[in-house]
């Protein structure tokens, strides 16, 4: 629908509610305001893989950018909102956080572009955490729009930033008069900051649910403006009241003082097809407790637009109809990338000198690989990007502990393939060769840092089973191809831990949810679980040596909740990694992943996808084929188990 007929069909819509016939004058006022959001941008700034070191049209604020100014072109009063998750997440956002550090970039360039494009309000994302409140207070003084966040604290028990804004805007009606109205902003970030942050957070900031800050600052706010708008850095639950989740952005809509709601953090499109059949959301007409409400995908891959018409009666505002849509930067047809706009060049000329900086660091040689290495086949076992993580957390822990009493223990190391299939392009693929700081940012594209943690062995299997459910439960009688994943489960989730060898019975129930919690106690998927050989005892004691979001309880995996924490390093994982390229020389990683499927009495065939390009590579492994094209963009691949 072009803008002319959108915005016709929602003033006719309106007209029609309050009663079309009545004569102009005698008609109240009605404003159309168009609400424009981003989230969970996470410093992809350019249309460009670093990676890959090449251009990337389906990510980028410069796209997202021309989405907004044609959307703002259309709509005489408008508003743009971001939803957190701004600084973290590229090797723009490491370069500029952990080697620039404002030395030669004094104002952060993604606050400058977002100044450029006249944001509002913003609130805070879980990422923004990631380097520390030293970096965050100073990144969030380059910008000239005012930041949210109702539920983190500091001392004295006084929230961090405000915990709203009230934005008083002079908007026009349809017949050209103009009104004061004040539309009140509130932000809330997932209270497990504080679990996956811990590091840099515990001891100066806490963090309080979302559900019950919402409580205590939205009659207030309420008090004070004509619309509210909730800036909700959580994605949408699961339906289940817990008040402390991570996910509760449809609880928050069901706030009577809540007109409207951006949600993120899921890497999700809202409204669309991910969240249908769900109780108390319209994913066609997208609204959560009845509510309007976007969740604008990731990486500047949409701009999430809620067009409002405000009515007033009575001296109040309120609002009479709504649409929203979620407005792509791109379409796949098959495995071809159609962009729906082209880059701003304003926005590019922000980013110009961190680029070429960024582009300069990650260029960097580190070291020489003897073996290829890509993540195509994780899923059927073959993971040697993991493997070679797995390699140089172990050699860094060791010295970390060499001269300590914890150097007698069994030392074993837990990784999980980050770069797997997030997206048809999202993939490790590295040739036999010179390696640079972009390929040690392939291989581990987050901000972590070195933890390692104390468990037994019952500790171990649950923390493997709960990995484990990234597969799909498999019917032995089933002759024909089953998909193979839970798509629901981030591949960020599925730790391999190496120093023990291991099958996944995929045959049994997973035993926890996406939450951690018990659903199928007598279920097994780990068996046959051993350490040098050996079967491992329940009782016995070991180090895992991991990443510090895992060890404080990311991932919601049983039992590792940052209380069997045994030390705490500063060194980013990926900056071990990059120590053990450099002194390692030419380095080979062999293809011995420390799990394989149980074997069943009668074949078992499950497909996946993965990347077009795999389907080059899959005649090197003979349990594996081809089968032909997979969801939008991806190549469809079968493993025959047993």
């Amino acid at each position: 629908m072009n803008d002319i007929s959108r915005r016709a069909a929602l003033m006719g819509a309106a007209g029609s509610f309050f009663g079309a016939n009545s004569a102009r004058a005698q008609r109240s006022p009605r404003i159309h305001l168009r609400v424009l959001g981003t989230s969970d941008l996470h410093m992809f700034a350019l249309d460009w893989d670093y990676y890959l070191n090449r251009p990337d049209s389906t990510v980028g604020l410069n796209k997202l950018a021309s989405l907004i100014k044609k959307a703002r072109s259309e709509a005489g009063n408008s508003l743009l909102l971001d939803n957190g998750d701004i600084l973290q997440g590229s090797p723009m956002g490491d370069f500029l956080a952990t080697v620039d550090q404002f030395k030669s970039n004094p104002a952060h360039p993604f606050f400058v572009a977002m100044n450029a494009l006249a944001y509002d309000a913003a609130t805070l994302g879980n990422h923004e955490f990631n380097f520390g409140l030293p970096f965050l207070d100073r990144a969030l003084k380059s910008a000239n729009f005012p930041f949210v966040c109702a539920n983190v604290r500091g001392v004295g028990d006084k929230t961090i930033l405000p915990p709203y804004v009230i934005l008083r805007r002079r908007l026009v009606d349809e017949d050209n008069v103009a009104h004061d109205v004040r539309i009140g902003v509130i932000g809330f970030v997932p209270p497990q900051i504080m679990v996956w942050d811990r590091f840099h957070l515990e001891g100066k900031v806490s963090a309080q649910s979302i559900v019950a800050s919402a409580r205590q600052f939205l009659p207030e706010l309420r008090a004070q403006s004509d619309l509210v708008i909730a800036l909700c850095h959580s994605g949408i639950g699961d339906g289940r009241a817990d008040i402390n989740a991570e996910n509760v952005a449809e609880q928050v809509a069901a706030f009577d003082e809540i007109d409207a709601i951006i949600t993120g953090h899921s890497h999700r499109v809202f409204p669309g097809p991910d969240y249908a059949g769900r109780p108390g959301i319209d994913a066609q007409k997208g609204t959560l407790s009845g509510k309007p409400g976007i969740m604008p995908g990731f990486w500047g891959s949409h701009l999430g637009v809620i067009d409002l018409i405000l009515e007033q009666a009575n001296g109040l505002w309120r609002i009479a109809n709504f649409q929203v849509e979620a407005r792509p930067i791109y379409r796949r047809e098959g495995a071809t990338i159609v962009s729906a706009c082209e880059p701003d060049p304003q926005t590019v000329a922000v980013f110009a000198s961190a680029h070429a900086q960024t582009q300069d660091w990650v260029s960097q040689p580190i070291g020489e690989l003897a073996t290829p290495l890509h993540s195509y086949f994780v899923w059927a076992g073959h993971d040697l990007p993991t493997a070679l993580i797995n390699m140089a957390q172990l050699d860094y822990a060791r010295s970390l502990l060499a001269g300590t009493p914890l150097a007698e223990m069994p030392l074993l190391s837990a990784a999980a393939p980050f770069r797997a299939g997030y997206t048809p392009d999202a993939y490790v693929d590295i040739k036999a060769g010179p390696i640079a700081i972009r390929d040690a940012a392939n291989l581990y594209m987050f901000s972590n840092t070195i933890s390692i943690v104390r468990v037994n062995g019952a500790v171990l299997k649950d923390w493997l089973e709960h990995a484990a459910r990234v597969f799909q439960r498999f019917d032995p009688e089933n002759a024909a191809p089953q998909p193979l994943l839970d798509l629901r489960v981030p591949t960020y989730n599925f730790d391999v831990i190496a120093g023990l060898e291991y099958e996944i019975d995929i045959s049994q129930p997973a035993r926890t949810d996406l939450n951690g919690r018990m659903v199928a106690d007598h279920a097994h998927r780990i068996v046959d679980l051993r350490y040098q050989g050996r079967p491992i005892d329940a009782r016995q004691e070991f180090l895992v040596v991991t990443n510090n979001y895992r060890a404080g309880g990311g991932g919601h995996f049983p039992a590792i909740d940052g209380d069997n924490i045994a030390l705490n390093d500063a060194t980013a994982n990926r900056d071990a990694l990059i120590s053990f390229i450099r002194k390692s020389g030419r380095l080979s990683v062999t293809d011995q992943s420390p799990w394989r499927f149980r074997k069943t009495d009668t074949p078992l065939r499950a497909w996946f996808d993965s990347a077009p390009m795999a389907a080059n590579l899959v005649s090197q492994f003979p349990e594996l084929q081809h089968i032909g094209p997979g969801r939008a963009g991806y190549a469809r691949f079968e493993v025959q188990i047993g």
